[in-house]
């Protein structure tokens, strides 16, 4: 299974560490956001990892090469500045994805969860499979609700928050142009149609989206001795 990294956010919650920097390319315990993934996918088994970007996107390049350094193989997909959205950012990016189930990973969370959990799923039926997490502060509504059967629903409760870990088939994007668009649609209307299962993560999980989390995330690092959490 191909792995993907949406790297191509502006970040405008960052700013003006963004202003420099892409969001990606922020550390946590003395390592790039990003670089913790790439480190997580291979331990994981992942060989193969395609990172889309826009804004600040030669930045990404220059650190990270190819890959060599994290044992993964890295292709990339550039986008215009502005970006494309998440649909928009992996329809361009199918091409070097192949026609197989692949994962989906935000370039902007600290986590640690078990990638390798993501290569076991085979999507027969389904064409996404979703990582949820408890409510944060700042989501505490949620957005999707898991249901006994293992299939995520948009109209139900509770809700858990979607994590931003993914995997997806590339029938679920079949009829879509190219272009700028949202993956939201796309999810409702694919559970709609019952074809969206899902999971509940419990562990560390923190969507980066502001330099307060990013702040507090190394105040965690730095009292643990700069080890990963």
């Amino acid at each position: 299974m191909k792995a993907m990294i949406l790297a191509a956010g502006r970040g405008e919650r960052m700013r003006p560490l963004t202003d420099r920097v892409p969001k990606p390319l922020l550390e946590v315990a003395g390592k790039a956001l990003i670089e913790h993934h790439l480190l997580r996918l291979a331990a994981a088994g992942f060989t193969e990892v395609v990172i889309n970007h826009a804004h600040l996107g030669r930045q990404i390049e220059d650190r990270l090469g190819f890959g060599d350094a994290y044992g993964v193989a890295i292709s990339y997909s550039r986008e215009t500045t502005g970006g494309l959205e998440t649909a928009g950012g992996i329809i361009q990016a199918l091409p070097l994805l192949g026609d197989k189930p692949f994962a989906v990973i935000n370039g902007d969370i600290y986590t640690d969860y078990d990638f390798s959990r993501l290569q076991k799923l085979e999507l027969q039926q389904d064409t996404a499979h979703l990582v949820l997490v408890d409510n944060p502060s700042h989501n505490s509504s949620g957005d999707f609700c898991l249901m006994p059967t293992g299939k995520v629903v948009a109209d139900k409760a509770p809700k858990l928050t979607f994590s931003g870990i993914g995997v997806y088939h590339p029938r679920l994007f079949a009829h879509c142009l190219p272009g700028k668009s949202p993956l939201a649609p796309l999810l409702r209307q694919a559970m709609m149609e019952s074809s969206v299962s899902g999971e509940h993560f419990a562990g560390q999980w923190t969507d980066v989206g502001t330099p307060e989390r990013l702040a507090e995330l190394n105040r965690i690092a730095d009292s643990m001795g700069r080890a990963p959490l």
